[in-house]
C-alpha cells in the first residue's frame, strides 16, 4: 500500500511506529541532522535511544548525511556506547534526497530532514510543513535502494567535484 503522509503523520507512522519494527535493517538517508526527540513509554527522549536499542538487538543501521550534525546531537550520541562503533555512517555534502528504508519492505520517501521539526515530535505549532509517501511497493523501494546503495559505496565519488567539502570520500 503507498499512502500519502505529511506533517505529525510522518512522525507518527515512520518514526513511531514503522522503525521500531525493523528486523534486519534500517537506512536513513538525510541532508540535515539534527538532536531529535522522540516520545517512548510516556517521555521524551533522543532518536538515539530507539537507534541504540536496535542496535542491541542486532539490526544493521546506515546513516547518510549531508554535513555534520550540531553538537546537541553529539553529546546525545555520547550517551549510546553501542553506536559508537555500530552506526555505519557516510557523509556526503551532496546528499538532499531524504528516505527511510526498513528491511527493503516498507520505505518513506519525502521531504522530511532527520529534525525535530522535520521527522521529530515536535508540536504542530513548532513543526516544519513536510510530506512525502509511504510505501510497500518494491516499484519505489527498489529505486530508493539502488540510489542508497550507489552513494554508500562511492559510485559518484570518483568524478565527484566537490571533494573538497567531503569529510568522508569513498576512495575507489
Amino acid at each position: 500500500m503507498t499512502s500519502f503522509i505529511k506533517d505529525r503523520e510522518i512522525y507518527e507512522k515512520v518514526i513511531l511506529e514503522l522503525i521500531p519494527k525493523t528486523r534486519q535493517f534500517l537506512w536513513i538517508a538525510t541532508a540535515d541532522i539534527k538532536d531529535m526527540y522522540i516520545e517512548r513509554k510516556g517521555k521524551s527522549v533522543p532518536f538515539l535511544s530507539l537507534l541504540n536499542d536496535l542496535i542491541l538487538q542486532k539490526k544493521s543501521i546506515r546513516l547518510i548525511h549531508a554535513k555534520e550534525p550540531g553538537e546537541m546531537f553529539r553529546k546525545d550520541f555520547d550517551k549510546y556506547p553501542a553506536l559508537w562503533d555500530n552506526l555505519e555512517r557516510v557523509c556526503c555534502p551532496r546528499v538532499h534526497f531524504k528516505t527511510v528504508i526498513v528491511d527493503g519492505l516498507h520505505t518513506y520517501i519525502g521531504s522530511a530532514n532527520l529534525t525535530g521539526a522535520g521527522l521529530g515530535a515536535k508540536s504542530s505549532s513548532k513543526r516544519n510543513f513536510e510530506n512525502g509517501i509511504l510505501t510497500d511497493d518494491e516499484k519505489l523501494i527498489e529505486p530508493a535502494m539502488l540510489q542508497f546503495d550507489e552513494l554508500w559505496i562511492g559510485k559518484h565519488c570518483k568524478s565527484c567535484q566537490r571533494k573538497e567539502y567531503c569529510g568522508d570520500r569513498i576512495n575507489l
